[in-house]
């Protein structure tokens, strides 16, 4: 039988939040939030409630129109979508980005409906096709944990719990929030959708996870300029985290690229697991990261509107690079 939660991270002090699981009995204690500042998020967590309630292809398709109007309307964060895809697809006209940020939009809007539909809802997994499950398996089969590599796509929400449901155990990395109370819906709702959450930068509960032969949802595509190395993400010099090579190399576990995303028929979704990279980690995580940030920018390009294209990445650059979210444009192809 498995021990406690607690206890499967080492007993850390519960105040040590930046190393410690996120202990579920925090996340149900709600009735600290009735103050008037976070009435805001439970009228958002009320419409998650009734997305969760709708048939799944009419929630889906409504918050894909409710995407694309707020794409519309988004302002300086639609510009900044414009931007990373014009430093991305520069090969592009203007014409062809504008429709792939429209396309971008309608997906961002899904996320939205399938976060209510992966907390609240259920039969999420039938409408899973499931692809290179034999990879998974043949890496747990080694008994030193597995790193799922992947990066932040729309469709991330309701993929969670099929993961779940494939592994004896899957622990998923989250980013906590500044609003405490959608900090504590979050960590219900992740906890509800893998054995165990934690915090992303969390890296020695990691590794404890690994040693018990977990599955660890593992995203490098967004770091910080403390916690990264500037290298290239679609040949634009980009802050990216490293950590992926460098826990496989001291767990031992194996990294299996993921990656997930709607069919393109509105039918559902595809989970494909794929081929451990061969001869990798290495003693270079530099080296490890380049390669593993090929891999993603070829699953951005089989479907670049359900990428995450949000983030400022090209902001915070060492080395005197600049703000490209202040410098020149990319000139149009039209």
């Amino acid at each position: 039988m498995r021990k406690p939660l607690r206890t499967e991270i080492g007993g850390r002090p519960k105040g040590d939040s930046a190393a410690r699981q996120i202990d579920a009995a925090d996340a149900v204690r709600l009735s600290r939030y009735w103050y008037p500042r976070y009435w805001p998020v439970w009228l958002f967590i009320l419409w998650l409630r009734f997305a969760a309630a709708l048939p799944w292809r009419m929630a889906i398709m409504l918050h894909k129109g409710l995407g694309r109007a707020a794409g519309a309307l988004s302002g300086r964060r639609g510009r900044v979508v414009r931007r990373n895809l014009e430093i991305c697809f520069p090969e592009l006209s203007h014409s062809e980005r504008e429709a792939l940020a429209k396309r971008f939009y309608a997906n961002l809007g899904a996320f939205i409906g399938e976060i209510g539909i992966a907390w609240f809802g259920s039969g999420v997994h039938k409408r899973f096709r499931i692809e290179g499950i034999e990879y998974l398996h043949g890496a747990l089969a080694k008994g030193k944990g597995v790193l799922l590599f992947s990066g932040h796509f729309t469709p991330l929400e309701i993929s969670v719990p099929v993961i779940k449901s494939l592994v004896p155990f899957f622990a998923f990395m989250f980013r906590e929030r500044r609003n405490a109370l959608f900090n504590a819906m979050q960590t219900r709702g992740r906890l509800r959708t893998a054995h165990v959450a934690l915090v992303n930068n969390d890296i020695r509960v990691v590794l404890k996870m690994l040693s018990r032969n977990a599955v660890v949802w593992y995203a490098p595509d967004e770091a910080r300029i403390d916690s990264g190395e500037l290298l290239p993400f679609f040949g634009e010099p980009a802050m990216t985290s490293t950590a992926t090579s460098r826990l496989a190399r001291l767990s031992g576990a194996t990294i299996i690229p993921m990656f997930f995303r709607r069919l393109a028929d509105e039918s559902g979704y595809l989970l494909r697991f794929q081929a451990p990279l061969v001869d990798l980690p290495t003693d270079d995580a530099t080296h490890d990261t380049r390669r593993l940030i090929s891999v993603l920018e070829g699953f951005v390009r089989e479907c670049p509107e359900q990428y995450f294209w949000t983030p400022r990445r090209f902001k915070d650059r060492p080395g005197g690079l600049p703000n490209a979210y202040q410098s020149g444009r990319v000139e149009s192809r039209d």
